[in-house]
């Protein structure tokens, strides 16, 4: 089983802009759509879990619903799967530590983690295993960090790193336990 973070920040650690905007994303041209390893991922997971704020701009994208796999929603506010995604999102509420141990009973084994907050609330309570962050050459100065406070340090081991398009930095980390 391996919980699974895979994100983009900025070289100063933000996953969003002081707007919560992403186009700072795009700031190294891509034109032959090189797949910086989302692909494979997807091809390796079971499930997805993202908290609702990930979900809502996932779908300000306006393009066809990107997963082929469950995406399980987390969100204690949200009251039902938005119209005409009802065989896409499961909508889970609760302590992030029994979702994923509900996951895990469904068959899910290898689990992708997306969004700031749901990504925090993990890394708090020591539920991933596997820590995969891009770095994107671009100096926010604020706006939503990847990381948040911890009760105790987590040590990690760098197993990979790769460079992508000439200037993205992308490391993969197991978690050291």
């Amino acid at each position: 089983m391996a919980n699974i973070v895979f994100i983009a920040t900025s070289l100063d650690g933000y996953i969003a802009d002081k707007d919560g905007g992403l186009d700072w994303l795009m700031a190294v041209p891509n034109p032959d759509n090189v797949d910086t390893g989302f692909g494979p991922l997807m091809e390796r997971v079971d499930a997805l879990l993202m908290g609702r704020n990930t979900l809502d701009v996932v779908l300000s994208f306006g393009v066809d619903w990107p997963y082929s796999k469950p995406v399980y929603v987390l969100s204690n506010t949200m009251m039902e799967v938005p119209t005409g995604y009802e065989d896409k999102i499961i909508l889970v509420k609760g302590d992030v530590e029994q979702v994923l141990q509900q996951m895990n009973e469904q068959g899910h084994q290898e689990i992708y983690i997306d969004g700031g907050v749901t990504i925090q609330h993990c890394l708090k309570k020591d539920l991933v295993d596997e820590l995969v962050v891009t770095t994107i050459p671009v100096l926010l100065g604020g706006g939503s960090p990847l990381f948040g406070a911890l009760d105790a340090p987590l040590n990690f081991q760098l197993i990979e790193s790769q460079v992508y398009l000439d200037t993205m930095v992308q490391n993969r980390y197991l978690r050291i336990r």
